[in-house]
């Protein structure tokens, strides 16, 4: 039985981890969708800091760096299948 490799996996963890309160992992892994809502709603958080709606930044980060755990945890052959064939977008 051979094991799918996925050589998506590492990066996009460590995009997740890093940097994943702006969705930049979801866009390197195709979910253009996904990213764009992580991204608008850190803008969102950015901007409207003084209004209160600081604690979106730190919501998608919590998203972004569970996310990135998530994908190093899994086997190559789950993350590829989850991930790239099966396009979950979400966990």
């Amino acid at each position: 039985m051979s094991i799918m490799r996925s050589e998506k996996k590492i990066p996009a963890a460590l995009l997740a981890i890093f940097v994943g309160a702006f969705g930049i992992h979801k866009f390197f892994l195709g979910k253009r969708s996904a990213g764009a809502l992580m991204l608008f709603l850190t803008l969102i958080g950015i901007v409207g800091s003084c209004l209160g709606l600081h604690f979106l930044v730190g919501v998608m980060g919590f998203i972004g760096f569970v996310e990135g755990i998530i994908y190093l945890v899994k086997s190559d052959g789950d993350f590829y299948y989850d991930y790239i064939v099966g396009k979950k977008e979400w966990f």
